[in-house]
């Protein structure tokens, strides 16, 4: 593997004193040279700090990280062959674009004829050119972005690392250059780890996301495998919406499980830790859109319940229910509805769920 974070911890001193916070707790990741690799979670569970311990402004209190086959534990951050862009840009106000992206050259000494075709280069993979000697109060946020990523792609490292680098951006403006990194990324085919706490970013850049919850690696997977077949409640429920509804596990059936959900007995794959005996307890994760609902019984052999609608979302491109079934209250999603397709509050309904889009988790501890 190109980078490795070999069971890297790191404890900070409790802010009382009475002991010690592992921020990162045992992280196990490795990632090959090219890959898009995306640190996902929420505010405090260490993919922050993750970062800044392979970008060397931490040193970790257990493991190894190993770049290209040294490890660089002990080497600043000058000496680890990595940029960073910040969520903030930190590019310098009193220089333009030009000596902004160079700057970094010119700390290494690099001047002349190749100064100016390396950044050169680099404003034309971002789509800089014309702007050399813009100020950076005259560029866009989206602007300014760019320049930050062009500096540090000009050192042509073998790292690049961002920290929540579209935080700053307006919505419109961070689809926009999320395709952009991605293409740039893609192009050059540098290695590159991102930090982010927004789901749709992840899916859309990475080509392994590692979900993280208090310190510790949660999942490692392909946007696809995260969202269909998350290792457990907190991995689904963070990456996009989803209906948890408590199930008995009868036996294993192939390669998954047949249970009892809803008063009805039906088979789903599932996570081979969902259960561990016979009639245990377990949670049967659907997403809203795999969710069906139907003004009249369907005339097909799948599972139906009926149902009663208690609200109703209309909202253009799709329209959300919920619906009441057994008690249970599961939220279901149509996309591009008709108008046909739109129910009233307190309608009676009946409902379908995909069962190949249904997988089994543990049960919550």
């Amino acid at each position: 593997m190109f980078l490795e974070l070999d069971h890297i911890s790191k404890h900070f001193p409790s802010r009382d004193g009475s002991g010690e916070v592992r921020a990162v707790d045992d992280v196990q990741i490795h990632i090959r040279q090219g890959q898009f690799v995306t640190l996902l979670g929420p505010s405090g569970c260490g993919k922050t700090t993750t970062l800044r311990l392979i970008a060397g402004f931490e040193f970790p209190t257990h493991g190894r990280i190993v770049l290209d086959g040294q490890e660089i534990n002990e080497l600043p951050p000058n000496r680890r062959d990595m940029a960073m862009v910040f969520q903030s840009y930190a590019i310098f106000p009193h220089l333009n674009v030009y000596e902004n992206i160079a700057y970094g050259l010119k700390i290494k000494k690099l001047g002349g004829q190749e100064l100016r075709r390396k950044v050169g280069a680099v404003m034309e993979l971002t789509e800089l050119t014309g702007l050399e000697n813009r100020a950076p109060n005259q560029l866009s946020g989206g602007q300014q972005q760019r320049v930050a990523l062009a500096r540090a792609l000009v050192m042509e490292p073998k790292v690049l690392l961002f920290d929540e680098p579209l935080s700053n951006l307006d919505a419109k403006l961070r689809v926009q250059m999320r395709t952009e990194i991605r293409r740039i990324q893609q192009e050059l085919g540098i290695t590159s780890v991102y930090v982010t706490h927004d789901q749709d970013e992840a899916m859309v850049l990475s080509d392994q996301i590692v979900v993280m919850h208090r310190g510790r690696v949660q999942q490692i997977g392909t946007a696809l495998e995260i969202y269909r077949r998350p290792h457990n409640r907190f991995v689904a429920d963070f990456i996009g919406r989803a209906n948890f509804l408590p199930a008995q596990v009868l036996e294993r059936s192939g390669t998954g499980w047949r249970i009892r959900i809803l008063d009805q007995t039906l088979e789903a794959a599932g996570e081979a830790s969902a259960a561990t005996t016979a009639n245990s307890q377990a949670l049967l994760m659907v997403r809203p859109e795999s969710i069906r609902i139907f003004a009249n019984r369907p005339d097909n052999a799948a599972p139906t319940w009926q149902g009663v609608i208690a609200r109703t979302s209309y909202l253009g491109s799709l329209a959300e229910y919920d619906v009441v079934v057994n008690g249970q209250r599961i939220l279901a999603v149509r996309h591009d509805p008709a108008e046909s397709d739109l129910y009233a509050p307190n309608q009676p309904v009946f409902v379908q769920f995909l069962r190949e889009n249904a997988y089994l988790l543990p049960p919550e501890s």
